[in-house]
Parts: structure tokens; sequence; C-alpha cells
């Protein structure tokens, strides 16, 4: 199993030389794990959209050490988007920008954009360090997940999803959990695409101006289909009122076998799991709680709907998608 602790300087530059050389890589980032590829090498990208069944045209994030990284990247650096870079990164936040004419093609599904982050995790930083030194300016790295399903945030999570032949850095669990935010910077206005830890108030701040909603002529972003996320299990996003009532019909017939509950107040079923009132606590969690309710054979997993409070804005997104897989 080529599973390997990240905290070991022969593991990282191990890491780098597998990038530099076009493999594939299994990468701790603060958000999640991601599946990386040196992002200007569109064979090697390749190898992440075959191994994900990830549609080619659904751009991938490239991740980079800093802001000199950025540039090969992006035929320029908006002023919106150097503000929020500034402000932070490393972290997660991800900036869209203009594209570099046949730079990361394939990383941007072929999109006249590119996005960029810095990830802020030690040994993705690390990694990526070392990598430049073998002549990568930046990885592409979506979540280490097949297409559409729960975004891992252990080493563990990693190996399910594609098994002991991918070398993977084991970094810990992922601090954030849930992934960056992305803000559209190529157009005037910039635009927030998926909200993530940081939020729209920290990004609106550093701008000093009000974020646009995205529209129709938006640049397609990692993450931003409306059913996404999903495990096994069907998911059901309802407020403690519904669940409550749900839960109550459900026993009463007999029908509460398989079914998780993930709540803020203790409540009978099959498995229970309290969700964290603190909206950082409950994103650090997500992806892994999911996962676990779906490993114990979960029929469905009935989750109460965060606070409508802007800093539950992440959290809720993810659930949205997990949900909306399973529309009824």
């Amino acid at each position: 199993m080529l599973v390997l602790p990240g905290h070991d300087p022969e593991a990282v530059q191990a890491a780098a030389r597998r990038l530099a050389d076009g493999e594939l890589l299994g990468l701790p980032t603060e958000t999640v794990y991601g599946l990386a590829a040196r992002a200007d090498r569109d064979e090697a990208v390749a190898r992440i959209f075959a191994a994900k069944g990830r549609p080619s045209d659904h751009p991938l994030i490239v991740h980079v050490l800093d802001a000199a990284g950025a540039e090969p990247f992006a035929d320029h650096l908006p002023a919106t988007a150097r503000r929020l870079m500034d402000a932070f990164w490393p972290g997660p936040l991800t900036v869209i920008v203009p594209r570099r004419a046949g730079m990361a093609e394939a990383a941007a599904g072929g999109h006249a954009t590119v996005a960029l982050r810095s990830p802020a995790h030690p040994v993705a930083r690390a990694v990526l360090a070392a990598a430049r030194g073998l002549g990568v300016d930046g990885v592409a790295a979506p979540s280490a997940n097949r297409f559409g399903r729960v975004s891992p945030t252990l080493a563990r999570h990693v190996v399910e999803e594609f098994g002991p032949e991918l070398m993977v850095l084991d970094g810990g669990a992922c601090e954030v959990g849930i992934e960056s935010s992305i803000v559209d910077c190529s157009r005037e206005r910039p635009a927030l695409l998926r909200p993530g830890l940081i939020n729209r108030a920290r990004i609106e701040a550093v701008l000093g101006e009000a974020l646009a909603e995205p529209d129709a002529a938006a640049p397609k972003a990692s993450g931003t289909l409306a059913a996404h996320y999903a495990p096994s299990a069907h998911v059901r996003l309802l407020d403690a009122q519904a669940l409550a009532l749900r839960l109550a019909t459900a026993a009463a017939s007999g029908g509460l076998e398989g079914v998780a509950v993930y709540s803020r107040a203790r409540l009978p079923a099959w498995r229970w799991q309290a969700l964290p009132a603190d909206p950082a606590a409950a994103a650090h969690e997500l992806f892994a709680v999911l996962r676990a309710l779906d490993a114990a054979g979960a029929r469905e997993i009935w989750v109460e709907a965060p606070p409508r409070d802007p800093a539950w804005d992440g959290v809720r997104d993810r659930l949205s998608r997990a949900a909306a897989a399973f529309a009824d």
C-alpha cells in the first residue's frame, strides 16, 4: 500500500518526483484530500478525469505555492483577485481569473478561465515547494473521490476510493473539512460561485464591495453541480420540526431500520449522530460523518438543516447538493 507519512521529507520528495513524472498523487490539503497531477501537462490531467469518472469539461482547481506560482497560469491577475490572494492565501479560497493561452487547458476544462488556490496544509506546501524545484509550477487537485461522491478528509478515504495502487501522503484529518470558497474574478464584478469556510461577509470586507450572484455567463467551477457530495445512502435535509415529525411517523410504522439521523438534539433513530452547534466544527466532520454512516449500512441519512446564518453557508451548500442527488 502506497500510503506514506506526510511529515517524512523522503516521502515528500518521492511525491514531488511522481508529480514531475506526470503521475497521480493523493495529496492532503486543509480542505479535503486532492487527487493531484501536474497542471501544465494535459496528459497528466487527463488521468485525473479518467480516475474520477469526471466530465472533461468540468474544470479543476490548480493548486500553487504562492502568488508567483499563480502567474504562469494566468493571462493576468485582476486587482480583485490580488486583494483576495493577499488576504486569504494560503488558505481555503479559490479565485477564477483569465487563463494564459496554451497553459493548463485540460485542467481548465477547455475554458478561457482558470481556478487558482494556494493551500495552507504544511504537507501540501512542502510537496508544492519540492515540485517547483522539479519544474512543476502547480498541480490540478480536485477531491480524491469518484465523481459526485463524498469528498475524502482522511488518507484512508482516498484508499477506499482508488485502492492501494495510488500513492497517498497521509497528512491527518483535514482541518477545514469542506472545499474552498470560489470567487469569480474574471469579470468586472466578482461573484461568489461556491461558499466555503471563508464566508461572503469576510470576502466582501476585503473587496470593499458586494459580491454579485452567479448568472448564466459565470464560468464553470468545481463542485457547483446541483447534485454532488453524495453518499450511497439517501440523504434528506429537513428542518427540526419536519425531522421530528418524519421520525415519529416512521417509528409508528416500524420503518426506522437503517435510518441514521444527524441533528443537534438527540432523536430516536437506528443510529444518531450529534451535529455540532459550531459551523466550523460541523464543516470539519461533515464528510467523515456521511462516510461513516454510509459504511455502517445506513439506507437513509436524515439531516437537520443548518441555521439560516451566513456562517453555515458552506455546510448548507454541501448538504443541499448531497440531498439533491436523491431528490424525490
